[in-house]
């Protein structure tokens, strides 16, 4: 870890415009991420384990399901407060974002927008203080980036719906109380909310991961799961519905991973300023100089362009393409700066007593779940072309 104390990094003074609120949020974050999650998140990701522990603390902060309305155990804030949720928890380990950005953006968020009264009134509320957790599953072990192509299924049945077919790479699928669950019904996306316990429902952890080792991935299976009537989302239908919860969820993953970022540079340039090398500081060198500027220009204008995505999202004229650019630079622009630090730390880059080689390895994770580099690429290429280049 670097020597001096965490600030961020706000090269274009954006705390002049955020709010006080907005602030306050981010510090509590930030001040939760340094005295809890810093010190212990190394050993976990060696034993490659979720630090459960953090999960009462989260809800009680309130990050679970924040922008929902507060009858539904949300606190109605705006996305940009949000955004700066995630961009602080990603600080401390993508595995920490992801159990914050699953358990809002595509647990709490399908059951608000597709479940009925009876639903939100029952989970939301569970959901956001972390008395109950849940996980998302769409994915399946032969399509990822096609989901349109899956294979789990729903029939229609005396007593309710029974569920056959298995899911991949589920982020708290093995600890989560409730899934909610993609498959098709007469051809037809809808989503399910398959509780722990059900018969035929079983929820294996992946094991061996070299990426995201603080964080419950897992596989889900079903067979002959008897669903009740009353836990299907009664107004999900098509595709359309599990993708608008990914664009939630990659919304978060935009101002996430500029935490990542914001966290190598500043290890990097503190150790850069400290390391001693042929009589003087590697600060001193161009090519080290290089890359620093390189980092805080990427971070700057991710920075703005997460500022305009969140009052675009708050004002309704966000589209799904919009957080694919985000999505898709940011990823990209983390990835870069977290090889650069591991660069210039040289030897030391590798050693767990900074966070940047963890911080690298997940990065990989990151850049490829909730749409591809190549997929969001495509999006954006079509979006201003006309013209579909997926097939």
């Amino acid at each position: 870890m670097s020597n001096s104390e965490y600030k961020g990094a706000d090269y274009y003074l954006l705390d002049d415009i955020f709010t006080d609120e907005e602030k306050a949020i981010r510090d509590t974050v930030r001040d939760f991420v340094s005295n809890e999650v810093v010190p212990v998140i190394e050993k976990y990701n060696q034993e490659m384990k979720f630090p459960k522990h953090l999960i009462p603390k989260m809800g009680e902060l309130g990050l679970f399901g924040p922008t929902l309305p507060p009858e539904y155990g949300g606190m109605g804030i705006n996305n940009i407060a949000y955004g700066l949720i995630m961009q602080e928890l990603e600080r401390g380990d993508s595995g920490i974002r992801s159990f914050a950005s699953v358990q809002s953006g595509l647990v709490m968020y399908p059951i608000y927008t597709f479940g009925s009264e009876e639903q939100k009134k029952f989970w939301l509320p569970k959901l956001a203080s972390a008395e109950k957790i849940g996980c998302f599953g769409l994915t399946e072990p032969d399509f990822g980036s096609n989901p349109g192509g899956m294979i789990t299924k729903a029939e229609k049945v005396r007593d309710g719906y029974l569920l056959n077919g298995a899911k991949m790479w589920i982020t708290n699928g093995t600890i989560a109380d409730v899934a909610v669950v993609w498959a098709k019904l007469d051809g037809r996306v809808r989503g399910f909310l398959v509780e722990k316990g059900t018969k035929g429902f079983s929820a294996p952890e992946t094991k061996g991961k070299l990426s995201l080792r603080a964080s419950v991935t897992s596989e889900l299976v079903f067979e002959d799961c008897l669903i009740p009537e009353e836990n299907i989302l009664p107004n999900s239908g098509g595709l359309k519905s599990p993708l608008m919860c990914l664009t939630q969820a990659r919304y978060g993953i935009a101002w996430g991973v500029i935490g990542l970022a914001m966290q190598c540079y500043h290890t990097a340039l503190d150790y850069s300023l400290s390391r001693i090398q042929f009589g003087k500081p590697i600060a001193s060198f161009q090519i080290t100089q290089e890359k620093l500027a390189y980092m805080i220009t990427e971070i700057t204008k991710a920075q703005l362009l997460n500022y305009r995505l969140a009052q675009m999202k708050d004002n309704g004229t966000m589209r799904p393409q919009h957080v694919s650019m985000a999505k898709r630079n940011n990823c990209e622009i983390a990835k870069n700066i977290a090889s650069m630090a591991r660069e210039m730390l040289g030897a030391n880059g590798i050693l767990d007593e900074y966070p940047i080689m963890r911080h690298l390895n997940n990065i990989e994770s990151v850049k490829t779940y909730e749409g591809t580099h190549e997929m969001h690429t495509l999006i954006l290429g079509e979006d201003v072309t006309g013209i579909s280049a997926f097939e």
